[in-house]
């Protein structure tokens, strides 16, 4: 595995060693002594596996309050993503920074998120499957959104009019919500 830091410490981008051959290819997607040899030490208690239909659906910008945040390990297995995470740290010196990852079933690349990080992500092609590991179990007390387009984070998607939810349409601006991290 080869791991990247990024621009916001505590994101990583993680790579795969792809082993192919004539019948196709096999590729380590986790293993907990690398990734703690890399600093990672979640421990993953739930896996999730969404499939978009359609180009331009954007999901997010999610997270859990504590005491139930949640750090995830995130892949596309089917065509691709445009992935971004939002450091939601009061204390952090990167907090309301975003960075933005394409990690599509080609690149087999991965995204650590710890906790205190929103999290979104734009489909880049139709039929798009992304899954994720998370290091505690949802929530439904403590599951949040902020806007997708909310102009105090500023992330740029790339897209005027994706494909919402409800649930994200109505999400509240950063400035109304209740983030409660430190």
């Amino acid at each position: 595995m080869e791991i990247e830091e990024t621009t916001l410490p505590g994101i990583l981008v993680i790579g795969t060693k792809v082993y192919a051959d004539d019948r196709g290819w096999f590729t380590e997607t986790y293993s907990k002594s690398k990734f703690k040899e890399a600093g990672i030490e979640a421990d993953f208690v739930q896996d999730n596996h969404s499939m978009s239909l359609k180009k331009g659906t954007l999901r997010g910008i999610h997270f859990q309050n504590e005491p139930m945040a949640q750090a995830k390990l995130i892949r596309c297995s089917r065509g691709a993503v445009l992935d971004v995470a939002v450091d939601l740290r009061k204390s952090s010196p990167n907090y309301k920074k975003w960075i933005a990852v394409e990690l599509s079933a080609e690149n087999k690349k991965q995204v650590f998120i710890p906790r205190g990080f929103g999290h979104g992500f734009l489909t880049l092609t139709d039929g798009a499957e992304f899954q994720y590991k998370v290091d505690n179990d949802y929530s439904k007390e403590n599951d949040r959104s902020i806007r997708f387009d909310d102009p105090e984070i500023g992330v740029d998607w790339g897209i005027v009019d994706p494909i919402v939810s409800d649930k994200d349409r109505t999400a509240p601006l950063f400035k109304d919500s209740d983030v409660n991290f430190n």
